[in-house]
């Protein structure tokens, strides 16, 4: 009758009894190679995720967004340089967004944000697997960038900035601030995707208060001056400024044109009444960029951009620049002023 064999471990030592060496060397020796790939795998370094900032424009302009965004990363714990890095690009002109969101992608970089329309267009052609992050889009439905809100469907996703609507809300604003105005102005930029669709519900909120709208399209800020010296002869009682990355860059050369030409102006965002603007109505661009870090997270844990709603701003905010509107010569109406966010003296 054969032996039987017993090998017990004893804190790590192991006791044979009737076994021989060189099966006891085989099994030994099995083990530890099973063990071996484990023990090299658990030694390779994290890979860091890396994120494609794509911007247009002067970096300084686009400060506090910016900050924002990285605030609220740090708030989930991204160190920058330790477990997350950014990789920026910046665009002097529309022309080099594709370029630049295609080096981004050749890099590769594991996401891009892009904020809004007319840098999720250049990311969208750059690439149809990388997931792109936006935060202030105007409308990614009727630009084609998402399926739907609540199934994006693609590789893009983030939260929008309800731009038709916020659109046709300011014109309102506008026209309870100058009561008189029988013909008002609108300018809006021919680069950004998201513009189209709005002029159009710009133009019917237009009748139904009964004004007439003098459109004019601006690419560049060299243009303004003498869109704004047009509408003056053509007696526009107020301008309304589409929102755009332009116009957000330039918001103080442009609140001293709109003063010069002594045209009352809304505009889409707080930092532009901040700027010397008369007025801003819009969603809070700083509070999306915050939660738009929420969506950079979720997807460097394994979602899918396909799999995340859109989601739509919360917070509006009106603000009114008494120190223009007394050099105007204009007086707010007290009901406009109490519904007021923030009133600039």
């Amino acid at each position: 009758m054969r032996r039987r064999a017993f090998i017990t471990l004893v804190g790590g030592a192991a006791l044979v009894s009737g076994i021989r060496r060189r099966e006891l060397v085989i099994l030994l020796g099995g083990t530890a190679a099973a063990a071996w790939p484990l023990a090299t795998s658990a030694q390779q370094p994290a890979k860091i995720p890396r994120i494609g900032f794509l911007g247009l424009g002067v970096p300084s302009s686009y400060s506090p967004p910016v900050e924002a965004l990285r605030a609220a990363l740090r708030d989930l714990n991204y160190l920058e340089g330790k477990n997350i890095i950014f990789e920026f690009r910046w665009a002097e002109n529309v022309d080099q967004l594709l370029a630049l969101a295609t080096e981004l992608v050749r890099m590769p970089v594991d996401i891009i944000f892009a904020s809004n329309s007319i840098l999720v267009e250049p990311a969208r052609q750059a690439t149809k697997t990388i997931p792109v992050v936006f935060a202030t889009h105007n409308d990614p439905i009727g630009t084609g960038h998402v399926a739907s809100l609540a199934r994006p469907g693609a590789n893009i996703t983030g939260l929008s900035m309800l731009l038709t609507d916020v659109a046709v809300k300011q014109l309102e604003v506008l026209k309870e601030a100058v009561p008189h105005a029988m013909r008002i102005g609108v300018v809006w930029n021919p680069d950004t995707p998201s513009h189209a669709p709005a002029l159009k519900e710009i133009e019917a909120a237009g009748e139904k208060l009964d004004v007439q709208l003098v459109i004019a399209p601006a690419g560049t800020v060299e243009q303004f001056d003498s869109i704004l010296s047009m509408m003056m002869q053509q007696r526009v009682a107020g301008v309304l400024v589409v929102a755009s990355l332009l116009t957000y860059s330039q918001r103080v050369p442009l609140a001293e044109l709109a003063l010069k030409h002594r045209l009352p102006t809304i505009f889409g965002l707080k930092e532009h009444a901040q700027a010397g603007g008369l007025m801003s109505y819009g969603a809070d661009a700083i509070d999306l960029h915050r939660r738009a870090a929420t969506y950079i997270d979720k997807i460097i844990r394994g979602a899918k951009p396909a799999d995340l709603p859109v989601e739509q701003a919360t917070k509006f905010e009106l603000a009114i620049n008494l120190n223009t509107a007394k050099a105007l010569g204009i007086d707010v109406p007290p009901t406009l002023l109490a519904r007021a966010d923030e009133v600039i003296e």
